[in-house]
C-alpha cells in the first residue's frame, strides 16, 4: 500500500562532495529534494523507488558509489548494507540511496526501468507496486527535458517548454491520465529521463483520487520536477 508518493530529479549535483564551491541554484535544488524526501519519510520509513536505468531491482542490501562522477561517495540502500560498492550503479539509484540516508529512511528497494519502456508496461509496473501489502512510500526519480534555453546541456528545443509544463500540470493536479498521455518519442527526443518513471507513478495512482503539492524549476537548462502526492482517504 502506497501511503505517499514523491517525485524528485536525480542530478549528481545534489551531492555536496561532487560540487566545487557554493552555488545558489545548486543549494536550492538540493534543499527542495531533501524537503520532498523528508516528507516521504515522515509518512513511511520504508520506500519503493523507480528510476531510469538497465532493467532490474536493487534491494536494501545494494551499495553504490559516485566514484564515476569524480568522488568516491558511497550510497547505501539501507544502513545495514555491507556489500562492496557497485561502480556501475545507475545515477537514479545512487541519488535515491543518497537521499534515503540524508533523511533517515530505513531502507529502499529501487526498480529500474529502461527509458524506452512502453507506457502500458510502465502502468503495469505501477499497479504491481501499488499492490504491495505493507505501507510504503513511493519515490519517483527522473529529470525533465535537458533542452531548455541557452544553458541547456542538449541542443535547445522549443518543444521543451510545453512538454515540461504538461508534466508539471499533470503532477500538480495529480492527473494520472495526463501523465500517461506523455509521448515516449517526444520525451526521448527532449532528453526527459523521467517519462517512464512518471508513467509508473500513474499506474500506481490507479483510479484513486490524490492531492498534490508540486513545483518545477529550470536552473541549468534542465527541468527539475518536485512533488508530494497523498491518496485521498
Amino acid at each position: 500500500m502506497i501511503v505517499r508518493a514523491a517525485v524528485v530529479p536525480h542530478p549528481p549535483l545534489l551531492v555536496p562532495e561532487l560540487v566545487a564551491g557554493t552555488d545558489a541554484d545548486v543549494t536550492a535544488v538540493r534543499a527542495a529534494c531533501l524537503a520532498v524526501a523528508t516528507r516521504l519519510t515522515s509518512a513511511a520509513p520504508r520506500w519503493l523507488a523507480v528510476g531510469s536505468g538497465p532493467v532490474g531491482v536493487l534491494g536494501p542490501d545494494a551499495v553504490g558509489t559516485f566514484a564515476g562522477f569524480g568522488v568516491d561517495v558511497v550510497a547505501r540502500m539501507s544502513d545495514a548494507a555491507a556489500r562492496p560498492p557497485d561502480p556501475a550503479m545507475p545515477l537514479s539509484a545512487l541519488v535515491t540511496a543518497w537521499l534515503r540516508a540524508q533523511v533517515g529512511a530505513r531502507d529502499v528497494t529501487v526498480h529500474l526501468v529502461p527509458p524506452d519502456l512502453s507506457p502500458d508496461d510502465c502502468h503495469a509496473l505501477g499497479e504491481q507496486l501499488a499492490a504491495t501489502a505493507e505501507p510504503v512510500g513511493l519515490l519517483i526519480a527522473g529529470d525533465g527535458s535537458h533542452r531548455h534555453g541557452d544553458r541547456a546541456p542538449g541542443r535547445p528545443d522549443d518543444r521543451a517548454g510545453p512538454f515540461d509544463d504538461a508534466v508539471h500540470d499533470a503532477l500538480a493536479s495529480a492527473d494520472a491520465k495526463a501523465l500517461m498521455a506523455l509521448d515516449p518519442v517526444v520525451a526521448d527526443e527532449l532528453g526527459a529521463a523521467g517519462r517512464a518513471p512518471w508513467q509508473v507513478l500513474a499506474g500506481a495512482m490507479g483510479q484513486a483520487e490524490w492531492t498534490s503539492d508540486a513545483r518545477m524549476t529550470i536552473p541549468f537548462g534542465v527541468a527539475y520536477h518536485f512533488a508530494v502526492l497523498d491518496p485521498v482517504s
